[in-house]
């Protein structure tokens, strides 16, 4: 697997390395809002000439961070109202997450848990994960289990094998899936020993978190095809971001690429309120013209669903705008491109 590259003195050496002057990439501050952590083969894919290079504005610290305002928080998405557990949310009546570590392969600039991942006070001692699963086996309405965090990807197979076997030995559990950046910033983190865990867990689905098509490298092609082969289902979420991908041209390329790849668009999400993120936030309202444009382009394999998730802990609600309206007990429907037609119920 890549190596990591961590904290501002590690960064500093490999841009030395590159010929690239520290000074003109990062922020003047000593220290940054979250620690700085990502693979090295991740950083290769930046074009250091390019200020505006839609990978490094993913991961490299930015002075923009510490641009707050009033409606940033530090738990955007209200985990903290819906966690009866250490290590467990279970906001959605059949489902729930399990947070069992802080670890994440890279550190997103954008990220809606930057005030817990990398943290050592967000580290779960044994107990507490114990107290995870002992929760989930309570309830039997949980259907679902799905490993978020924090990334379990960026810990050891051992590790993933035994939160994999404990979920599935859950006899209501019947659906498990990891949320996970890992392969996308290290390819090489598909390793067959986690292929086995995988399929000997099945179903568990592996739903990852990609944003841009540049991210789609012949690396990540070539492990997503030995998952498909190996009868991992795969999802993709993405974030809508502010100078990443927000572009009708860019997200259909991403999905496209996704989609030849075996692997199902799923979620589209409109940026969080989370602390230190400002500068990644566009309006719903551009946001909605957006994917209006990006679903005129692609089919319905290929095109994810767009969600806000509301402040407070109140759960994903989809954002695109609504293509019909009923009117005097017959309905208007607006095509893509704004034509729009009648059409009335004959039952």
């Amino acid at each position: 697997m890549s190596r990591i590259v961590r904290g501002r003195a590690e960064l500093e050496a490999y841009l030395r390395d590159r010929g690239v002057d520290a000074a003109t990439v990062l922020p003047p501050e000593d220290d940054f809002s979250m620690a700085f952590v990502a693979p090295m083969s991740y950083l290769d894919l930046i074009d250091w000439r390019n200020p505006n290079d839609p990978i490094r504005r993913q991961v490299i610290p930015d002075s923009a961070e510490a641009e707050d305002d009033d409606a940033t928080l530090t738990d955007p998405i209200g985990d903290a109202a819906h966690s009866p557990v250490p290590g467990v949310v279970h906001r959605y009546r059949d489902r729930a997450l399990l947070l069992l570590t802080a670890v994440c392969s890279v550190h997103c600039r954008f990220c809606f848990r930057r005030d817990f991942v990398g943290k050592p006070a967000s580290a779960r001692r044994p107990e507490q994960i114990d107290a995870a699963y002992a929760y989930v086996a309570a309830h039997p309405e949980i259907w679902e289990v799905i490993f978020s965090g924090g990334d379990i990807l960026a810990l050891p197979d051992t590790f993933i094998a035994d939160a994999l076997a404990r979920a599935r030995a859950i006899p209501h559990v019947r659906v498990l899936r990891i949320h996970t950046r890992a392969p996308v910033v290290d390819p090489e983190r598909v390793t067959e020993r986690l292929i086995d865990e995988l399929t000997a867990n099945a179903p568990t689905y592996v739903a990852l978190h990609v944003n841009h098509p540049r991210e789609v490298t012949p690396a990540l092609r070539v492990a997503m095809g030995r998952l498909s082969d190996r009868g991992v289902p795969l999802l993709a979420q993405t974030v809508l971001l502010r100078g990443v991908n927000d572009d009708p041209a860019v997200l259909e390329t991403l999905f496209r690429a996704l989609v030849e790849c075996r692997v199902r668009p799923y979620h589209l999400h409109h940026p969080d309120l989370a602390r230190g993120t400002k500068h990644f936030r566009l309006p719903v309202r551009r946001g909605r013209t957006i994917v209006r444009e990006t679903r005129s382009r692609l089919s319905g394999t290929a095109m994810p669903l767009y969600v806000l998730d509301i402040p407070g802990g109140h759960g994903k609600v989809p954002l695109e705008a609504a293509y019909v309206a009923e009117n005097d007990g017959a309905y208007v429907a607006e095509t893509f491109g704004g034509a729009r037609h009648s059409y009335r119920d004959v039952t």
